[in-house]
C-alpha cells in the first residue's frame, strides 16, 4: 500500500482495547504503515495489552477498570479532538477483524465532501463470508433500530467508522457497554449530518470470531436499547 508522506497527518485511527495481547501490536504495526497516529485505549485489560500499547508507538491511554467499549470510544475520541490538527477519526477494532484498505477507502469519501460520517457494513457485499449466527444478529439488530432503518443502514453495529471533525465534537457516547453502536445511529438519524454506508470485508479469523457478538450479546443490546428508551 503506497501512501503519500504525511496524507494521513490529519486523520487519528481510536482503538478501543480489551485483553487483546495476542494481537494488538500487530494490528498497530499494520495500521501505522497508512497512519501516524493512532491512539489506543486500554480498558481495564489483565493481560499485558497496556505493555504492547505502550512498546508500540501508538499513543496510549488507559482505564483503571473495564468500563466498556463505548466509554473507551468516548475517551479515545477526546484524546484524539485535543490533538493539533485533527480533521477525521478513524473507529477501529482492536482484534484484527478491521481493514486498512476499507478504512482508506472511507476515508477518501469523507475527505470528498460528499459525507460527514461514513460508515463500514459488511452486508452492501459478500454478505456470505459473515458467519450465519452474526449475520442473524447484526441483521435483527438493525431491522429491530427505527434509527438505522430512518438512514437506510444494512448493518448497524459495525465498528469501522470514520468522522469528520463537526460530528467527533459534537458526539458524546454515553452508553458504555456494546449498544454504543445504536446510540450513535440514534444520533447521526436524529442530526442533519450526511452519513453514507460503504462495503468493508471483515477478517474473521478464529481469533476475532471468539471476540465477536454472540447471540446473548445481541439481546443484550436489544434490552439496553429497549430500556433506554422508555426512560426517556
Amino acid at each position: 500500500m503506497s501512501v503519500a508522506e504525511g496524507a494521513n497527518d490529519d486523520v487519528w485511527i481510536v482503538v478501543p482495547v480489551f485483553n487483546e495481547q495476542a494481537v494488538i501490536g500487530t494490528v498497530v504495526e499494520e495500521v501505522l504503515q497508512t497512519f501516524p497516529n493512532i491512539v489506543c485505549v486500554d480498558d481495564g485489560s489483565s493481560d499485558g495489552s497496556a505493555d504492547v500499547i505502550a512498546m508500540s508507538g501508538a499513543h496510549l491511554v488507559r482505564h483503571p477498570i473495564n468500563l466498556g467499549q463505548g466509554a473507551a470510544l468516548q475517551t479515545g475520541l477526546t484524546y484524539a479532538r485535543a490533538r493539533a490538527g485533527a480533521k477525521y477519526f478513524v473507529t477501529f477494532d482492536a482484534d484484527g477483524q478491521h481493514r486498512v484498505e476499507d478504512a482508506l477507502t472511507m476515508l477518501a469519501t469523507a475527505r470528498s465532501g460528499t459525507a460527514d460520517v461514513v460508515l463500514g457494513s459488511r452486508f452492501l457485499e459478500n454478505a456470505d463470508t459473515v458467519p450465519w449466527l452474526k449475520r442473524q444478529v447484526l441483521r435483527l439488530a438493525a431491522a429491530a433500530s427505527p434509527s438505522a432503518r430512518r438512514l437506510r443502514l444494512t448493518d448497524a453495529h459495525n465498528g469501522l467508522r470514520v468522522l469528520t471533525r463537526p460530528v467527533a465534537e459534537n458526539l458524546q457516547i454515553t452508553m458504555n457497554g456494546m449498544a454504543h453502536a445504536s446510540e450513535i445511529v440514534t444520533y447521526l438519524s436524529r442530526s442533519s449530518w450526511r452519513v453514507k454506508e460503504m462495503p468493508v470485508s471483515i477478517l474473521y479469523t478464529d481469533y476475532s470470531k471468539s471476540k465477536g457478538q454472540s447471540m446473548v450479546n445481541g439481546i443484550n443490546i436489544l434490552f439496553e436499547l429497549s430500556v433506554r428508551q422508555r426512560g426517556t
